[in-house]
């Protein structure tokens, strides 16, 4: 399936974002990163697209955060289940195969 203009600027635009978004967390600027995620977020919900699982899966659902395991976020392993804890306290849960 081929893309708009429009929507392939946006996916370009997201991408990034989010590469800005961890070089900002990584420098310990997290509202600059919360800023980056949003908007991300709002040029996804704008042109109908899907975040990328690597973005979805490193941003907190609750506060916006770029999450950074050992810094931003609890990385645990539990019953066939990566568990990932935010300094907010919201939890996110993504199955794994451990073969």
């Amino acid at each position: 399936m081929l893309m708009s203009n429009d929507a392939a600027i946006a996916t370009e635009r997201i991408q990034r974002l989010h590469e800005a978004a961890r070089e900002a967390a990584r420098s310990g600027k997290d509202q600059r990163a919360r800023s980056h995620v949003r908007r991300a977020k709002r040029i996804a919900q704008r042109h109908r697209l899907s975040l990328p699982d690597r973005f979805d899966r490193f941003t907190c659902a609750d506060c916006g955060a770029y999450l950074l395991p050992g810094r931003s976020a609890r990385v645990r392993t539990q019953n066939g289940h990566v568990v990932i804890t935010c300094d907010c306290g919201s939890h996110a849960r993504y199955p794994y195969d451990d073969q």
